[in-house]
C-alpha cells in the first residue's frame, strides 16, 4: 500500500513540473509567436500589394482589408486574408488584388497543411505565380489537363487538384467578401 502511494505521489509531482514548466514556456513564448505571425503578415502585405508605401487597414462588417497607398498617396490595391478548408486541413491564404478589383496582384499562402510533394506545391512560387494579373471577373477557375486558355483560369497542380481547388475557391469566396464590404 505504501509502495502504491508511493509510485502516485512521484507521478503526480512528475506531473506537476511538467505541467508548470510547459506553462512557463507558453507564456514566455506566445508574445514572440504573436509577433512573428504579426511581421509574416506585414511582410505578405507588401508581397501580394506589391511597390506600395504603406497600407491602412479598414475594418468593415467584421472583416480586416488592407488598402495600400503608393508613395503619391493614392490605392494601389487592396489585401486579404481568407481562410478555407484544404485536402488536410485549413488552408489560410493572403491575397492582393488591383484597385479596381478586377485583378489579382498576388497570393501567399500563410498556413497550410497539405500532403508534402503534392498538395504543398500551393506554397511553390510557379504556382503562386499563376494568379498574378489573374482577372478576377466573373470569378477565378482552374483547369486540369491543358493550358489555361482564359484570363481568370489557372493551372491545375497535378495530382493535388483538391488543393488547386481548394485554394481557387478561398480566394473566390475572400474577393466576394471582400468586394462585398467595399461597396458599403
Amino acid at each position: 500500500m505504501k509502495k502504491a502511494l508511493w509510485m502516485i505521489s512521484v507521478l503526480a509531482a512528475i506531473g506537476l513540473i511538467c505541467g508548470l514548466s510547459l506553462s512557463s514556456v507558453y507564456r514566455y513564448a506566445a508574445p514572440l509567436i504573436a509577433e512573428n505571425k504579426k511581421r509574416a503578415l506585414e511582410e505578405s502585405i507588401y508581397k501580394v500589394l506589391q511597390d506600395i508605401a504603406r497600407y491602412e487597414v479598414i475594418e468593415k462588417e467584421g472583416l480586416v482589408i488592407y488598402a495600400g497607398i503608393e508613395a503619391d498617396g493614392d490605392i494601389a490595391g487592396y489585401a486579404f486574408m481568407a481562410k478555407g478548408a484544404g485536402y488536410q486541413g485549413e488552408i489560410s491564404v493572403i491575397f492582393g488584388i488591383g484597385a479596381e478589383l478586377d485583378k489579382l496582384k498576388g497570393i501567399e499562402v500563410l498556413e497550410s497543411l497539405e500532403t508534402p510533394g503534392l498538395g504543398g506545391k500551393i506554397t511553390d512560387a510557379g504556382f503562386k505565380d499563376q494568379f498574378k494579373g489573374l482577372s478576377t471577373l466573373p470569378e477565378i477557375g482552374y483547369v486540369k489537363s491543358h493550358s489555361p486558355e482564359n484570363d481568370n483560369e489557372v493551372q491545375a497542380i497535378s495530382g493535388a487538384t483538391i488543393s488547386t481547388r481548394s485554394i481557387v475557391a478561398i480566394l473566390n469566396d475572400g474577393i466576394s467578401k471582400m468586394r462585398d464590404a467595399l461597396k458599403r
